[in-house]
């Protein structure tokens, strides 16, 4: 293995410092209007503080990964870059699903608009993409992808390769992270028992591939030993410590007793006990 270093240009450099952190702020005051309207509008149930403060938790520790000093050390250390993965793909996730946007669209937006987004997220290709195991396989099983082929150093030469994959680690670990546990209702959300079932696959495949990494078995990753290792080692025991606040997530939305959900019906309770028509009319 050696050394593989990433250099865009200042153009692209330039584009690659101004754009994430805009984008970042962008959608943070997007969440902030929208939680002030619903506070307004339902100035009784108003929204919670909490719900506010993860989801902008989330946008920080995007913002985190995708700036310096982070992002230049992530062009050219694998180090870097497993740190970047962890902020992007698990630790920003969970807090912002905790920060309920479903909920959030559902009590903003006019009736019509709302009904139309419950529909689509009733609709059969929502309901296969948010199937535990669909989610578990974008997440945790494009790992192996990305590290055991060439995929991983093609994303190092090419710009647009490079901004995908972090679009891929920032989407499919929303979506895993709110099919596991996420307070928003979801439309084939199972029982506790088997979304721990999922969630412990995805602790053992993460275990699985980071030993892999370093042991360099399998490994397809143009980079010095030492780094590689060491990104091993941070995606073990980041992963481990990310996937036990997940579980911790999973444990404080589950409400025992309640009678399962109708997903999007608009009757019966979502996973954390609410009924899915007052977030409609709230």
């Amino acid at each position: 293995m050696h050394r593989h270093m990433h250099d865009h240009g200042a153009g692209s450099g330039l584009w690659e410092t101004l754009l994430p952190p805009a984008a970042v702020i962008l959608l943070a005051a997007a969440y902030l209007v929208l939680a002030d309207r619903a506070r307004h509008r339902n100035p009784v149930q108003g929204w919670g503080r909490r719900r506010t403060a993860s989801f902008l938790t989330g946008c920080t520790l995007l913002a985190g990964a995708l700036l310096p000093p982070l992002a230049p050390f992530a062009h050219g250390d694998f180090r870097g870059h497993m740190a970047q993965h962890m902020l992007i793909g698990m630790y920003a996730p969970l807090a912002l699903v905790l920060g309920t946007p479903v909920t959030l669209l559902l009590r903003t937006l006019p009736a019509a608009r709302a009904r139309a987004l419950v529909g689509v997220l009733h609709s059969r290709p929502a309901r296969v993409l948010a199937h535990p195991v669909t989610a578990l396989a974008l997440s945790t099983g494009m790992l192996a992808l990305l590290y055991f082929t060439p995929w991983y150093n093609a994303t190092m030469d090419q710009p647009v390769l490079h901004w995908l994959m972090h679009a891929h680690f920032l989407l499919s670990g929303c979506l895993f992270a709110w099919v596991i546990a996420g307070p928003d209702p979801a439309p084939t959300r199972p029982g506790v028992p088997a979304r721990l079932v999922v969630l412990g696959i995805a602790v053992a495949a993460h275990a699985s591939i980071s030993q892999l990494i370093y042991g360099g078995f399998l490994i397809n990753v143009h980079a010095p030993i030492d780094q590689v290792q060491g990104g091993a080692e941070i995606m073990y025991y980041g992963g481990d410590i990310a996937e036990l606040l997940l579980a911790a997530a999973l444990v404080a939305t589950w409400r025992p007793g309640r009678r399962p959900c109708r997903p999007w019906t608009g009757v019966g309770r979502d996973a954390a006990g609410r009924d899915s028509r007052a977030i409609l009319s709230g």
